[in-house]
C-alpha cells in the first residue's frame, strides 16, 4: 500500500513539472505569477528580484543625561566640592530597514527608525554606502521618507495594493533584523484591519512572517514581488505575530512627505466613540450604525456648522459611518477647506450638515514665543489639550495638563528631551491645565534664564525638563 502511494505520489510531482515546463517558466517563477495561490516552490526568484531595492539603515542618536551622576546613596559620590557633576552624552547606534521606491534614491522606511537621528547611513546590498537626508516624517503612521544621492542606477520595488490582500495569502518579509542583513522570512497573512492601540489610524497587517527588530522599515512582499505593506512592529513576548502598515494608506501618506515635507490630514473637532451595547440601548439606537459626538471642540468645524453632544454621525459624503476608525479615516482624507456633508442622528431624525473641513491638530508643529502655533517657531514643540480620545489612547487616569504632540527635529524642544506622549503638568511650579495656560506660561517665562516643565511621561513617572 505505501509503496502505490509513493508511486502514485511521484507521477503526480512528475505531471506538475511537466506542466510547468510546457509553459516555460521554471516553478520558483510560476508560483510567483499563478493566479492560484498555492505554496510556493521557493521564493528565490522572489528574494532576487526583491532585494536589490531592500536597504538596510544605519542611524546614530544623541542621547542626553540631564540628572548628577549618582552614588550607592544617592548624590554626587565626590560630593559638592566642584558642584554637581553631570554624566556626559552619549552616542547610541540604531538599525533599520527600507526600500527604494523610485531611481531619484527617495526611500520609505518607518519614522522611530531615523526619528531623532543625528546622522543616517544607507547601505545597498552591493555594500555601497550612502549618507541619508529625512525628507518628511508621519509620527502618527510611523511612516518616514528619506533621500540618497546615489551614483548610477538604484533598482526600486513596485508597489501593490493591500486592498487585494487575502487572509492567509504567502507573503515574504525582507529586511535586517538585528542588524543580519537582507534576510528573507516567509508566512501568510493571519489577519487584517487590527487595530492594536497604537493610534488614531490602526489598520495593520498581520502576518506570521518572522519580524523581529531590525526589520522596521522593510518591505512585505506579495507573490507578485510588489511591496503590500511596510513591517512596523511587534508584540513582545510574542511569536509568530508581526504588523506592517498597509500600502494603501501609506502611498498618499508619503506623496504629502515627497512634496511637503508633513502631512495633512482633514479635521471635524469631535470627540466620538463607538455606539454599541448598552450605550446604544441607552439613546435607544439599538440595531443602528453610527458613531456617538461625545464632545465638540468650541469654535472647530463641527461646532461652526451646528454638530452637537450626543449627535450620532452616521455618514460623510454619502459613505457609511459605522465604527470611530471609519469617521477618522474619512476626515483624514479629506482636503483641508473642502465642504463635506455630514450626516448625524439626533433625537432620532436624522440631519444632514455641512463642514468645513479643517486641519488636523495633531501634526508636527510648534509653539513659538508668542503662544502662536506655527511650523518651525521658537522651541519647536506642539500640545494639545487632554481629550478623552488621547486619555484612551495612552491610559492616561489623570488627565490634568497638556500633551506633546509633535517634536521637530533638532529643535530647542528635541535638544532639550521633549518627546511626542509628554504630559506637561507644570511650568516653573504653575499649573498647566490647558492650552492656553500653556501659552500664558511659555510667553511669561520666556525671557527668564530657563523654563521648567515637570513631565510626566508614561513608563518613566515625573521628570524635570528644562527648556533653555
Amino acid at each position: 500500500m505505501k509503496q502505490s502511494f509513493k508511486f502514485a505520489r511521484h507521477i503526480v510531482v512528475m505531471v506538475m513539472v511537466g506542466l510547468l515546463l510546457g509553459t516555460g517558466l521554471s516553478p520558483a517563477t510560476a508560483a510567483i505569477n499563478s493566479p492560484v495561490r498555492m505554496v510556493p516552490q521557493n521564493f528565490s526568484a522572489l528574494a532576487d528580484t526583491v532585494s536589490p531595492a531592500v536597504v538596510h539603515i544605519r542611524v546614530e542618536k544623541t542621547v542626553k543625561h540631564r540628572g548628577p551622576a549618582m552614588g550607592p546613596f544617592g548624590g554626587n559620590p565626590f560630593g559638592h566640592r566642584f558642584g554637581p557633576e553631570r554624566r556626559p552624552d552619549f552616542k547610541q547606534p540604531g538599525l533599520g530597514s527600507g526600500f527604494i521606491i523610485d531611481r531619484d534614491g527617495y526611500i520609505v522606511t518607518n519614522n522611530h527608525v531615523v526619528d531623532g537621528a543625528d546622522t543616517i547611513k544607507v547601505i545597498l546590498k552591493d555594500e555601497t554606502e550612502y549618507p541619508a537626508k529625512v525628507i518628511g516624517r508621519d509620527p502618527v503612521t510611523d511612516i518616514a521618507l528619506i533621500k540618497i544621492e546615489a551614483k548610477g542606477n538604484l533598482s526600486t520595488v513596485a508597489l501593490g495594493s493591500s486592498d487585494d490582500l487575502k487572509v492567509g495569502e504567502w507573503v515574504t518579509a525582507i529586511g535586517s533584523p538585528f542588524g543580519l542583513q537582507y534576510t528573507v522570512t516567509a508566512g501568510i497573512v493571519s489577519a487584517k484591519g487590527r487595530a492594536i492601540g497604537s493610534g488614531p489610524y490602526d489598520d495593520f497587517i498581520q502576518t506570521d512572517a518572522s519580524i523581529n527588530p531590525g526589520n522596521s522599515g522593510g518591505p512585505l512582499i506579495n507573490m507578485k514581488g510588489e511591496v503590500v505593506g511596510i513591517n512596523t512592529m511587534i508584540i513582545a513576548g510574542g511569536q509568530g505575530i508581526g504588523f506592517a502598515i498597509p500600502i494603501d494608506m501609506a502611498k498618499g501618506i508619503v506623496t504629502q512627505l515627497k512634496t511637503s515635507g508633513e502631512v495633512t490630514r482633514g479635521w471635524l473637532g469631535v470627540t466620538i466613540q463607538d455606539l454599541k451595547g448598552d450605550l446604544a440601548d441607552y439613546y435607544g439606537l439599538k440595531g443602528k450604525t453610527g458613531v456617538l459626538v461625545a464632545s465638540v471642540v468650541p469654535g472647530d468645524p463641527a461646532d461652526q456648522a451646528g454638530i452637537k453632544p450626543k449627535d450620532v454621525i452616521t455618514g460623510v459624503n454619502g459613505q457609511a459611518v459605522k465604527t470611530s476608525r471609519d469617521l477618522t479615516s474619512l476626515a483624514a482624507n479629506l482636503g483641508v477647506g473642502d465642504k463635506a456633508k455630514v450626516t448625524i442622528l439626533r433625537n432620532g431624525e436624522s440631519k444632514t450638515m455641512e463642514v468645513q473641513i479643517g486641519k488636523r491638530p495633531l501634526t508636527m508643529a510648534s509653539v513659538s514665543g508668542n503662544g502662536q502655533k506655527e511650523k518651525e517657531g521658537e522651541y519647536g514643540f506642539s500640545v494639545t489639550d487632554v481629550t478623552p480620545e488621547l486619555a484612551r489612547r495612552y491610559n492616561l487616569e489623570d488627565t490634568a495638563g497638556v500633551m506633546v504632540v509633535g517634536v521637530a527635529p533638532k529643535s530647542k524642544a528635541d535638544a532639550a528631551g521633549i518627546q511626542q506622549g509628554d504630559l506637561i503638568i507644570e511650568i516653573n511650579h504653575q499649573n498647566v491645565a490647558t492650552v492656553k495656560d500653556f501659552k500664558n506660561l511659555i510667553d511669561q517665562y520666556k525671557k527668564a534664564d530657563g523654563i521648567n516643565l515637570l513631565v510626566k511621561r508614561m513608563n518613566a513617572g515625573l521628570m524635570v525638563i528644562n527648556l533653555a
